[in-house]
């Protein structure tokens, strides 16, 4: 375990970073203005699942490797983008699409919306990139296995952004039940956020390395 002293910096500074509306939290209100709160919720909890296996990489030293190497950093980065952006399509296209009530469908619209949601934070290049440079930081070698320090901070980020992201969801989710109540401006609410998520993975494509 990192010591006490370590863990509350690092809080302190994961939280700083993800309040800071970025990348995760256009994906979060793209998708809660497309979906409501319940899609933006389960997006949320599907982007940090996506987080899991970016930290155990990190922690066996796996992270570091792809972080520096070009080719994997750009093949992870265009297939994040290419989600991305298929998400938004897909958002815009249905955006005159009721939502489904039947509750046979429910099941299969859950693991949907987590699968989507962990793809997109499995395939995020930036988050990678940052447990890699700033999670070393906070390790203490003489605490103990270097490996688990790795581990116990990067679930730290993942629960303090998964708070963080689910308010972000709830917020946007609330303003879309009120536009609901307007057939034309709910479909364009849903066609706002699959523009949002577009955008973030051309940003995402284009976003440069830092070595």
């Amino acid at each position: 375990m990192p010591p006490l002293p370590n863990l509350l910096a690092f809080a302190v500074t994961a939280f700083v970073l993800i309040a800071v509306p970025g990348p995760s939290v256009l994906f979060v209100i793209g998708r809660s203005l497309a979906l409501g709160r319940r899609g933006g919720l389960l997006s949320v909890l599907g982007n940090a699942l996506g987080m899991l296996p970016q930290i155990l990489a990190t922690a066996i030293g796996l992270g570091t490797a792809a972080a520096q190497s070009a080719t994997v950093f750009t093949v992870i980065k265009f297939l994040g983008a290419g989600y991305l952006a298929y998400l938004g399509i897909q958002a815009i296209r249905h955006r005159r699409q009721p939502p489904a009530t039947a509750p046979a469908a429910v099941p299969r619209s859950m693991r949907r919306l987590l699968r989507e949601g962990f793809l997109v934070g499995a395939t995020n290049p930036k988050s990678l990139v940052f447990f890699v440079a700033v999670l070393p930081q906070f390790v203490s070698v003489p605490a103990g296995s270097v490996p688990l320090q790795l581990a116990v901070l990067g679930l730290v980020f993942l629960v303090i952004a998964l708070v963080c992201d689910s308010m972000w969801a709830l917020a946007a989710g609330t303003a879309r039940d009120w536009f609901a109540r307007s057939p034309g401006r709910i479909s364009a609410l849903r066609a706002a956020g699959g523009t949002m998520m577009i955008a973030l993975g051309g940003l995402l494509a284009l976003a440069a390395r830092r070595t």
